[in-house]
Formats: C-alpha cells, structure tokens, sequence
C-alpha cells in the first residue's frame, strides 16, 4: 500500500468520525420534539443547527481536504513518476534494440563476407588442384610413354642379342658338323699365314 493510500484512508476515517459526531445530536434533537415550540426556539435551533452544520463542513473542509488534496498529490507524483521511469525504461529499450541490431546488421554482413571470401577461397584451390592434377596426369603420361619406349627399345636390343648369340651358337653348330679336322687346319694356317704377312 502507498503513502497517498494510507492518507486517503486516513483522511476518510477522520470524515466519517466528524460526520457521526454532527449526526448523533441532530439525530437526539430530533427524537426530543413533542410539543409547540415557539417560532424563536424554532429559529434559533435552526440557526443553531445550521450554525453546527457549517462547524461541521467548516472542520471537514479542514481536516480532510489536505490530507485528499496531499494523498492525490502524493499519488499523482507518484503515477508520474512511474511514468517517467517507464518512458525512460522503454527509451533505454529501445536504445538497446538498435544497438544489438546494428550489431546483428554488421555481424550479418561479417558474415556474408567471410563466406564470399572462404567461397573465392575454396574456388581458388579448387582451381589450383585441377591444374596440378592436369600437370601431373600429363607428367605421368609422358613418364609412362618414356619408360613404354624405354622398355620397347631395351626388349628390342635384347632380343637382337639373343638372336644374335642364338644365331653364333646355330653357326657354331653349323660349323661343328660341316667342317671337318682337315678344314680346321688348312684354317688355321690361313690364318695364320695372314697374321704373319701383317706382322
């Protein structure tokens, strides 16, 4: 409960003692009558009543009107205040929400760039590996056609040793059966008749 609420209260109680206390005489004075009252008592209980009616109002306008003008004074300080509080609370609100959305706005563009760069990135290496696959298929290629022609030219040679071996040792056996002691000699005489003329 409020300050202003408690006076009001208070203001209201102290109201309604007042009226009982005007009230109860009244009431007394009215219950008494009985007989013809002359037309001067008349007027001066009327005047007295009036008199006591305006005490009444008199210390009522006193004793409460301050207190419910204080309590409404209190408590419209008080509404304003809260008021002020909310306009400042909303202002600082809405401070804030600009605030985290500028920073969502920039975090947002942070973010679209960094993706355009790790895209440009990613496309950068893609195209870097695509070339030095490019480069490395044609180096195995020509690897590969190098050592075909390699292993071509060494199969050959090889086999024109082994034809060649192959047809001496044919020779030889050739030689072997047709040749007889007596060729072997008049041979090696030629021979070396020839060697002796070079020497």
């Amino acid at each position: 409960m409020t300050k202003g609420h408690a006076n009001l209260k208070s203001a209201l109680l102290k109201m309604t003692v007042l009226a009982l206390l005007v009230l109860v005489p009244v009431v007394a004075m009215a219950s008494e009558g009985g007989g013809h009252a002359d037309s001067g008592a008349l007027l001066k209980d009327f005047l007295y009543r009036c008199f006591n009616f305006a005490l009444m109002v008199g210390l009522l306008v006193y004793f409460v009107t301050k207190p419910v003008r204080k309590g409404l004074r209190d408590r419209r300080t008080e509404i304003e205040k809260t008021l002020a509080d909310a306009q400042a609370a909303q202002e600082a609100a809405e401070a804030k929400y600009r605030e985290y959305s500028d920073k969502l706005a920039k975090a947002t563009e942070e973010i679209d760039g960094i993706t355009e760069a790790i895209r440009r990135e990613g496309e950068l290496e893609r195209d870097k590996i695509l070339a030095a696959a490019k480069e490395m298929a044609v180096k195995i290629e020509r690897e590969a056609d190098n050592k075909a022609t390699g292993v071509v030219t060494k199969a050959r040679a090889e086999l024109r040793a082994e034809a060649a071996r192959l047809a001496v040792e044919l020779a030889e056996e050739l030689l072997k059966k047709q040749v007889s002691a007596d060729d072997q000699k008049r041979l090696v005489n030629d021979y070396m008749q020839k060697v002796g003329e070079i020497h």
